[in-house]
């Protein structure tokens, strides 16, 4: 009995260790660039630099070219959704940062553009994902509980966001 009792906290990390993912890592198309990316960001409980620089330059304001810091926590909501929708298709980015001059300019166009949007500090995306419909990417995204959901059907994307659960 004691060397079960001794054996047990063993095959109990080991199962644990198993199921815990040793990297996290993000594919993704952007429509408006043409361009791809799959990363490995994350490794053995550590986040990679210069990985995340290469995700950084991926998701910049496109129209301004201006690239700033994405919040490891979006990437990590990134990734936990990509994982419970994709079949192997890349992650479609619509907007990832977006400049506060691009975020002005989209405020004029419609009145969903929040004033103090948080694309501009690397913490929001907008996203679809090829052959699942956009309606799951938001009911999965809403159940994930992580921040923020944003459905919007008529334009084809969800918006996601690691500020408080809420959902529009």
């Amino acid at each position: 009995m004691a060397a079960a009792c001794l054996l047990f906290p063993m095959i109990t990390q080991k199962s644990f260790a198993e199921r815990v993912p040793r990297e996290r890592r993000l594919r993704c198309y952007n429509p408006h660039t043409g361009e791809r990316l799959n990363v490995c960001y994350w490794h053995n409980g550590r986040y990679l630099d210069e990985e995340l620089k290469t995700v950084n330059h991926f998701f910049r304001d496109f129209r301004t070219e201006s690239v700033s810091d994405i919040d490891v926590r979006l990437l990590d909501l990134l990734h936990a959704l990509f994982e419970k929708t994709s079949d192997g298709n890349s992650l479609h980015l619509i907007s990832g940062y977006r400049s506060p001059e691009t975020n002005r300019m989209l405020r004029a166009k419609s009145s969903g553009v929040a004033r103090k949007s948080l694309h501009m500090t690397g913490q929001a995306a907008d996203i679809r994902i090829p052959g699942v419909e956009t309606k799951t990417v938001k009911m999965i995204a809403v159940n994930l509980g992580l921040g923020g959901v944003g459905y919007y059907p008529r334009s084809d994307f969800v918006h996601i966001d690691i500020g408080r659960v809420r959902r529009w």
